[in-house]
């Protein structure tokens, strides 16, 4: 089916412009400027008047739960969930159960999500205290990297021993695979932790999250990692910066420089979104790790969107069960489900004046395609894959239960009003979502990476 999206912004490479894209074959085919015509005959006209036209958005950090936690969520209703939001691809992490530490459980992923997602799909391999030794067997065009959890989290994956994450580091720098890094450090979280339990017993309030898994265990242990990267020579990718201090590791390359900084940061939604002060009437239902901290905190990341310091945008994407996110600090499960909102929060962002649409789209579409060196997709370019969000502004709407496509049904932004909607997502050319309407029949594609 050829299809011509008309008369929308199309925003792309740092420029916003009125005009129509025609795609074809799955494909783009034209990019036509305002004034211009096209001769191509379409089967289908999407008209985008009053709207943007972005390239689908590349989350490149979520967590779908499957295999092994699929009462939570799983890769059918996480990556519809996507689809609804305007996001077309996804790498998801390796802290399920089984965990994805082995050739076998990487291959099974691949196979459920060819079975059930409705969009582009990858997967990272996960580093474990002792299997370095299996990264030369990965098909490296498959999987965007390495994901090291330095500080634990959901699945038990902590890499601990200073060997360990030497042999990680030095074997994906030899392999040209990158590292993403869950930074935090567990020393000084757990002297924090005993502190905070002689005061208010063995469940602390949850207020205290980014009090105990604080800025400095962050800082620590980015520290660490950035050490062993220079080590090593090895790519390293810091997942969701959460504080101010850690921005200092950046290294923010000239804009006509081709070359990839050795060093980059990943900001995520919820730190960008919510602050400290938010504890007070979302509770538990914000704890994720590292913690959301102190508004000082969040115009630090915010400001760093703008002047190159953060490198991508993702969300973490971690549903819980809502009975799993009830307690404080200890009992109350971390993680929050955000990549159906993902798009249209840093929207509200853009009106805020906090960063560009132009600079949203670079974080959330082209540098992922780039960091991880993505084949065709991130950008509106002739010949890539049709991986398409539209979006429109000044449509009022709130955050409903009903409106919740993760399986887990809820939110930490309902009752939210947002002033963008997603109208239209379009995969590999595939009109997936239109106007509150999903294909469920549709099944997205596997990305393929040129490292």
């Amino acid at each position: 089916m050829n299809i011509c999206i008309k008369g929308g912004t199309i925003v792309n490479e740092g420029h916003s412009f009125q005009g129509d894209l025609i795609i074809k074959d799955g494909r783009i085919a034209e990019i036509i400027q305002r004034n211009q015509t096209s001769r191509s005959i379409c089967d289908q006209v999407i008209d985008a008047t009053g709207c943007f036209v972005l390239p689908g958005v590349i989350d490149e950090h979520v967590h779908f739960r499957e295999p092994g936690m699929t009462l939570k969520a799983d890769i059918e209703s996480e990556s519809r969930a996507a689809a609804y939001g305007g996001v077309t691809s996804f790498f998801e992490m390796p802290n399920t159960n089984p965990p994805t530490v082995t050739l076998e459980n990487l291959a099974d992923k691949f196979t459920r999500a060819s079975q059930e997602s409705h969009v582009n799909y990858s997967f990272f391999f996960g580093a474990t205290n002792s299997n370095a030794c299996l990264f030369d067997k990965l098909d490296r065009s498959r999987i965007p990297g390495i994901k090291l959890f330095m500080g634990s989290s959901t699945g038990n994956m902590l890499v601990d021993r200073l060997e360990s994450l030497r042999s990680v580091f030095s074997s994906a720098a030899s392999l040209g695979l990158l590292v993403m890094a869950h930074c935090e450090d567990m020393g000084v979280i757990s002297q924090n932790m005993n502190r905070e339990k002689n005061v208010y017993g063995e469940d602390p309030p949850v207020f205290l999250h980014p009090v105990i898994r604080s800025a400095e265990a962050c800082y620590k242990s980015t520290r660490l990692a950035v050490s062993l990267a220079k080590e090593t020579g090895a790519r390293l990718h810091v997942a969701h910066i959460s504080t101010g201090h850690e921005l200092e590791f950046a290294v923010p390359q000239p804009a006509d420089s081709e070359k990839l900084p050795q060093i980059t940061l990943e900001a995520c939604v919820p730190h960008l979104f919510f602050s400290a002060e938010d504890y007070a009437e979302k509770g538990a239902l914000i704890k994720c790790n590292p913690a959301i901290k102190g508004k000082t905190e969040r115009t630090e990341l915010r400001r760093a969107l703008s002047d190159g310091r953060i490198f991508c945008i993702g969300t973490d994407h971690a549903p819980h069960q809502l009975e799993n996110k009830q307690g404080g600090c200890v009992k109350a499960a971390s993680g929050m489900p955000m990549v159906q909102f993902s798009l249209v929060t840093m929207l509200e962002l853009v009106d805020e004046g906090v960063l560009t649409i132009e600079k949203m789209v670079e974080l959330m579409c082209h540098h992922p395609a780039v960091l991880f060196g993505v084949k065709d997709r991130g950008f509106l370019r002739k010949g890539y894959k049709a991986d398409i969000a539209i979006v429109k502004p000044h449509q009022r709407w709130q955050i409903t239960k009903d409106c919740i496509q993760s399986k887990c049904k809820w939110s930490p932004v309902e009752g939210h009003e947002y002033n963008w909607k997603v109208t239209d997502t379009i995969c590999n050319g595939h009109i997936i979502y239109h106007s509150g309407h999903f294909d469920p029949d549709y099944r997205g594609e596997e990305i393929l990476f040129e490292h």
